[in-house]
């Protein structure tokens, strides 16, 4: 396969827990050519979308060790057409660039993107919850999102909890989550106009969970289905539950709630394209939907001693090969017809 990862810049790259290396390290290991691009770097050319792209040297010898592998890895600079690929993983860090989007567009119908352009647009933000039909609130916690500062004011005092949780909408990361008490609601008018700005920010006002202080479960979903999770640890007198700020992880097995949760959102990932994400899930309830860059891989393999990088590589593989498979039988089927013709 010719495989194109449109991420951050290589030199972010963190190799000791990277999820994005390990895919590309997995595509690697397999012989598949591996370019690596960034959303700046996606052009058009007489209509033709392209990318200044690096693409990885293929090795014999491919080192298993993947931090070695990061340090050796060598690069040549090409300037490629995106239709070219069979497979384009979006692996860029939030927020979305709409613009890159755009450029992929035209593509889509000939390269396989995980995930899918349209889902991307769809659930690129925590709004994406509120679509999930669940009117009993047995799986998403009760959610308000505006950018009415009296509105959201209004929210905090009739809530019937003490506690809420309250976050930027285009936040990632743990960034900007904090947890409110009504005890101090003093402090709600200066925190709204900080979080809001001009008008210009949403915020997110959602109920708090029962149990949020003993850290969430990161669920990683493949095809609509999970593949591996762990629970993160906040670190002490944090709320927040991310590795990023400063949280840990430790080993987790899914409990029937868990996987109520994943056979009710599955279908519906599936259904808009959002074939590898990562859920947030806090006592059974949906949190966040992680769709751009979703991590987790190289912390749930090191916990349980696995490599899910293969279970991506291989559903990649298999869609790419039913494509070519329908390709190739009406390619079959087309001769028929001009034989048939020609008589």
């Amino acid at each position: 396969m010719k495989v194109c990862f449109v991420m951050y810049p290589w030199h972010k790259v963190e190799p000791e827990n990277d999820s994005t290396l390990r895919m590309i390290h997995e595509a690697a290991r397999r012989g598949h050519t591996v370019a690596i691009t960034t959303p700046k770097d996606l052009t058009m050319r007489d209509s033709v979308p392209l990318a200044f792209c690096e693409v990885l040297e293929k090795k014999e010898n491919l080192t298993s060790n993947i931090p070695s592998f990061y340090r050796n890895a060598k690069f040549r600079k090409a300037h490629l057409p995106l239709a070219g690929f069979d497979v384009i993983f979006m692996r860029a860090n939030p927020p979305l660039d709409t613009m890159a989007l755009n450029f992929l567009d035209s593509v889509r119908k000939d390269v396989f993107i995980v995930n899918d352009i349209d889902g991307l647009r769809v659930a690129n933000n925590k709004l994406y919850t509120a679509s999930l039909h669940d009117p009993n609130n047995e799986f998403v916690p009760v959610t308000h999102v505006s950018k009415n500062r009296e509105y959201l004011e209004r929210v905090v005092k009739e809530s019937g909890k003490e506690r809420m949780i309250m976050k930027p909408l285009n936040g990632y990361g743990g960034r900007g989550v904090i947890m409110l008490e009504k005890s101090a609601q003093s402090s709600l008018k200066s925190l709204l106009e900080f979080y809001i700005g001009d008008e210009e920010n949403y915020v997110i006002l959602q109920e708090y969970v029962e149990g949020a202080e003993q850290g969430d479960v990161r669920i990683l979903m493949l095809n609509g289905e999970p593949i591996g999770a762990m629970r993160r640890i906040p670190a002490e007198g944090d709320v927040r539950s991310n590795i990023h700020a400063g949280g840990r992880e430790v080993k987790h097995r899914l409990t029937a709630q868990e996987e109520r949760l994943c056979k009710h959102i599955g279908p519906k990932l599936v259904r808009d394209g959002l074939y590898f994400v990562g859920l947030d899930v806090i006592n059974g309830k949906i949190i966040e939907v992680n769709v751009l860059s979703p991590g987790g891989i190289t912390r749930i393999n090191r916990l349980n001693r696995v490599r899910l990088q293969e279970k991506i590589m291989d559903f990649a593989e298999s869609v790419v090969s039913a494509k070519q498979s329908v390709i190739s039988q009406k390619n079959d089927f087309r001769k028929v017809i001009e034989n048939a013709d020609a008589c």
